[in-house]
């Protein structure tokens, strides 16, 4: 798995580049701190639209009633389990790399997209880290809204990355963020 991440990383590299850290967020399902209000809600929404979609088959309602509760189911439906396998994919495709010029984000789900940071003109660097050693390095300030949706109550990944550049949920964050420390000292 190492050698995927940075072989994706190092084909994005000009001649003179090193790679110094290479890493991906964290991978597979979990939960974010925004979720302790994303559950309840996507439940109420989701018990909702199955109730009423069970009720208006049960009592032989028009057609058009049943076809007008389906979106709603399936929204609940993507609300309460769909958002969490579309989040566990989006992350499987997202590679970080620093550089002893840049920091790189290499993303995109069917079509790739490389951002790059030139070390010597990179914003505020924030590291966000957990007691595990865990945590998320934002490049840049980030905005009232992007602070709010940072767990991603509707997952808005796509907007977040291109409003703040961040590291998500990398392992041994601290040791990440030393590196880029280092390298903006070096690059100025």
């Amino acid at each position: 798995m190492w050698n995927e991440e940075k072989q994706i990383i190092e084909s994005h590299l000009s001649p003179n580049e090193r790679l110094w850290w290479f890493g991906k967020p964290r991978q597979g399902f979990f939960l974010r701190a925004s979720d302790i209000y994303a559950v309840p809600f996507s439940l109420m929404w989701g018990g909702f639209a199955i109730f009423w979609e069970t009720m208006v088959i049960k009592k032989d309602a028009p057609f058009f009633f049943i076809l007008w509760g389906i979106p709603f189911v399936f929204v609940g439906l993507y609300l309460i389990v769909g958002r969490f396998f579309v989040d566990a994919w989006q992350r499987s495709k997202i590679f970080y790399g620093v550089t002893n010029e840049r920091v790189i984000i290499v993303s995109g789900l069917f079509n790739r997209k490389i951002k790059s940071l030139s070390l010597r003109t990179l914003p505020d660097v924030t590291l966000e880290e957990k007691v595990n050693g865990s945590g998320t390095i934002t490049f840049g300030e980030a905005s009232l809204f992007t602070d709010w949706n940072k767990g991603g109550f509707f997952r808005l990944r796509k907007a977040r990355i291109e409003a703040v550049p961040r590291f998500e949920q990398i392992p041994q964050a601290r040791n990440a963020y030393e590196i880029i420390r280092n390298a903006q000292k070096q690059s100025g």
